[in-house]
C-alpha cells in the first residue's frame, strides 16, 4: 500500500509579507500625519491676568449681557446663581441681565431676582413658535422616538423640552429680538457657584484679544445621545468646501484602518465619510462668553438650517454643546478662542478651581473687601478662591488638552497626569 506523503504548506518569504503591507502603513502614517496638531513655539492662549485686579469700575463698558435660561420651580436654583455672580462680579461692572422661560414668569419669581440683581434683570418669555418642531419634522414621530430615547437612559433624551432647549440654544437663540442688540453675552444656568473673585472685565478682554468664544470646562459628549452629529457636521464642512483647521484636527481622532478600507468606518457612529471619529471631546456649553456675532453669521445659521433640517435636535438628542463646539472648531482660528483658566466655577458636580496666585490677592484693596480664600500656590492664577486648588484645576483634562493642543506649547507626557 502506498502512503501518501503531506507536504507542509509553503509559507510566503517575509520579504513579500513587507512588501505587500509596506504600502498601506505607509499610507496610514501619512494619513495620521496630516491629523497631526503641530505645536507652537508659544502660549498662544494665556491667562488675560494671574492674580486679582482692582476692579475698574469707571471704565467703559461692551455692549454685553448675562442670560439664564430658568424655569418657574428653578427659583432656589437660579437665586442662587445670581447671588454667586453678583458677589464674584456684577456688583463692580452693573451688566444686565435676561431671564428667559418658555413659560410665563411667576410674580415670586420676578420679585426675588429683581431683588438679588438689584433691578438690572429684564423677564422674557421665548416666543412658542421658537420653542416647538420646527417645519418638516413630524411631531408625534418625534415625540415617540423621544420615549424611546428616555427608555434606553440617554440622559435628559426622554425630555421633549430638553429637547426643544438644545435646538433653541443652537440656533434661534442667537436671532432673539431682545438680544438683537447686544453682541456678547455670558451664558448662566440655575445652581452655579463662581468660587474666585473676577475682578477684571472679561468681556472688554475678550473684545480686546480678538476673541470669540470663551470657555471653562472641556469633557466628552455621552457618545449615544448624538451618533450623527459629527458626519452631518463633517458633510456640510466638505459640502462648502472649508478648509480643515488645527482645531478641527484636535477635534478628530485618525482611524488607523489603511485606505481603501477606511472607508468602511464611515458607517460607524461619530465618523465622517472618510472613517476618521470624532473623540466626543467638547466645551461645555453651559459657561460660555462668546462673541453672538459669529453665532449670526450666514456660515453659522446656514449650518444650524442643514443640521435642523436633519431631525437630529428629536430623532437623536443633539446637544447644543456639540453643536457650537463642533462649529467653533471648524469656522474660528484657534488663538480666537479663550480658556478662562483663571475662573473658578462649578455646576453640577463638575467644577475648575485654580490655585491662589501667590502675592496677587490684593489684601488692602476697598473694593474687593476683606474675606477669606483658599492658599496661595506657586503658579497660582486664582484671584481669592474659595474652593481649594490643590484638589484639581479641572475635570476632564484629556479633553482640555485635546482642544487647546494647536495654541499650547509642547510639555513632558506626564505633565498631563498631574
Amino acid at each position: 500500500m502506498l502512503r501518501r506523503i503531506i507536504r507542509p504548506a509553503r509559507r510566503l518569504p517575509i520579504w513579500l509579507l513587507l512588501s505587500v503591507a509596506a504600502p498601506f502603513v505607509f499610507e496610514v502614517i501619512l494619513h495620521l500625519w496630516r491629523y497631526n496638531v503641530p505645536r507652537p513655539a508659544s502660549e498662544l492662549d494665556t491667562p488675560f491676568f494671574t492674580s486679582c485686579q482692582e476692579p475698574d469700575v469707571s471704565a467703559k463698558r461692551e455692549n454685553a449681557i448675562l442670560v439664564m435660561l430658568a424655569r418657574n420651580h428653578e427659583l432656589e436654583k437660579a437665586n442662587k446663581t445670581i447671588t454667586s455672580i453678583e458677589r464674584q462680579f456684577n456688583k463692580w461692572f452693573n451688566y444686565p441681565i435676561l431671564f428667559l422661560n418658555d413659560n410665563q414668569w411667576d410674580p415670586k419669581f420676578i420679585e426675588v431676582l429683581n431683588k438679588t440683581s438689584r433691578g438690572l434683570a429684564t423677564f422674557e418669555v421665548i416666543p412658542q413658535e421658537i420653542w416647538t418642531f420646527p417645519e418638516g419634522v413630524d411631531a408625534n414621530a418625534a415625540k415617540q422616538n423621544i420615549k424611546e430615547q428616555g427608555e434606553m437612559g440617554i440622559p435628559h433624551a426622554g425630555e421633549e423640552g430638553y429637547h426643544h432647549m438644545c435646538r433653541f440654544y443652537s440656533g434661534k437663540f442667537y436671532q432673539l429680538e431682545v438680544l438683537k442688540k447686544y453682541k456678547w453675552y455670558w451664558r448662566l444656568e440655575p445652581d452655579v457657584d463662581f468660587n474666585c473673585a473676577i475682578s477684571y472685565d472679561p468681556f472688554v478682554q475678550m473684545a480686546r484679544h480678538k476673541k470669540v468664544y470663551g470657555f471653562t470646562i472641556a469633557l466628552w459628549e455621552i457618545g449615544k445621545s448624538c451618533p450623527g452629529l459629527f458626519r452631518s457636521v463633517a458633510d456640510w464642512k466638505e459640502m462648502m468646501g472649508i478648509p480643515t483647521n488645527n482645531l478641527w484636527k484636535a477635534m478628530v481622532s485618525a482611524s488607523w484602518v489603511p485606505f481603501p478600507f477606511r472607508r468602511f468606518m464611515s458607517w460607524l457612529p461619530h465618523r465622517d465619510a472618510y472613517g476618521d471619529e470624532w473623540s466626543l471631546c467638547h466645551y461645555w456649553s453651559n459657561f460660555e462668553i462668546a462673541d453672538m456675532d459669529f453665532f449670526r453669521t450666514r456660515a453659522y445659521q446656514d449650518l444650524f438650517d442643514y443640521l435642523d433640517k436633519k431631525g437630529g435636535f428629536y430623532f437623536e438628542r443633539w446637544g447644543d454643546a456639540a453643536v457650537h463646539s463642533l462649529a467653533v472648531a471648524m469656522l474660528v482660528d484657534p488663538r480666537k478662542v479663550h480658556h478662562f483658566e483663571d475662573f473658578g466655577y462649578r455646576h453640577d458636580h463638575l467644577y475648575q478651581c485654580p490655585a491662589n496666585a501667590p502675592g496677587g490677592q490684593l489684601p488692602e484693596s476697598q473694593l474687593l473687601g476683606s474675606g477669606t480664600w483658599s492658599p496661595e500656590m506657586d503658579n497660582g492664577i486664582g484671584c481669592r478662591c474659595e474652593c481649594d486648588g490643590r484638589v484639581t484645576s479641572n475635570y476632564g483634562g484629556y479633553c482640555l488638552n485635546k482642544l487647546k493642543q494647536p495654541t499650547t506649547i509642547k510639555r513632558p507626557w506626564f505633565t498631563w497626569l498631574l
